[in-house]
């Protein structure tokens, strides 16, 4: 378990194991954010939301959970994604008890796979049970796992996302973007598109795929970072 918090600009954290090659992991301290803004083109809204929120990263996510979490985003809020994610933990991840309390670990696939549709349709997660039971089934068979994304395109790796049962182009542009480390992958929500259409009208194209080539076209190697910033600045109400 860690406990991270954000004082005074600095990042500061108590852990029940030595978290630092973690957390630097996962928050992709590595990433220059300087480096990266000087790729963009100079756009006001862009620049506006870096000043809002100047340290904001992408984060790199263990591709199992983020792979099963954004299965449950289909169609659904924020509150109530984190309120399946935290069911799914609750019922079959490990538990780990620090100072009193207990915190829930996201499952592995081996423990997933003993979730039925049923079961998971009684958490709550509707639809979604038979996908995320027939993706639990492919990766904790081996017939397709984090390995296989390893060292293949964003192209490859978005298309052979959607091979997993209920992964489209948005959320095989999730797990890419976050899970995968491709920083060019673009993930259009309704957020996201009005963004587009209200920033940069230009990209707006007649498909998913489209739409999310063009703000590549516009932003480049990083137009998954330019979408993040955006994507937070217009959500939290800076804009």
């Amino acid at each position: 378990v860690v406990f991270v918090r954000q004082q005074s600009g600095q990042l500061e954290w108590r852990a029940t194991t030595d978290a630092t090659d973690t957390l630097h992991e996962r928050l992709r301290f590595d990433d220059d954010l300087t480096d990266i803004f000087a790729t963009f083109p100079d756009d006001a809204p862009l620049c506006a939301a870096r000043r809002a929120f100047p340290g904001l990263r992408v984060i790199s996510d263990p591709f199992f959970p983020c792979l099963v979490s954004f299965i449950c985003s289909a169609r659904t809020t924020v509150d109530r994604i984190h309120d399946l994610v935290t069911r799914l933990a609750r019922e079959f991840g490990d538990t780990v008890t620090v100072d009193g309390s207990t915190y829930y670990a996201f499952p592995r696939p081996e423990q997933l796979e003993t979730a039925s549709e049923t079961d998971l349709r009684q958490i709550g997660l509707g639809f979604r049970a038979p996908y995320v039971v027939e993706t639990t089934r492919m990766v904790s068979s081996g017939e397709l796992i984090a390995d296989d994304f390893q060292d293949v395109s964003y192209s490859d790796a978005h298309g052979k996302l959607q091979t997993f049962l209920g992964v489209g182009p948005k959320i095989a542009d999730c797990v890419s973007l976050f899970a995968l480390g491709h920083l060019e992958a673009v993930p259009i929500d309704t957020w996201t598109r009005r963004l587009i259409e209200r920033y940069f009208p230009d990209a707006v194209g007649d498909s998913y795929e489209t739409t999310a080539a063009a703000f590549r076209d516009r932003f480049g190697k990083y137009a998954g970072y330019a979408q993040t910033y955006l994507y937070h600045y217009e959500r939290s109400g800076a804009a």
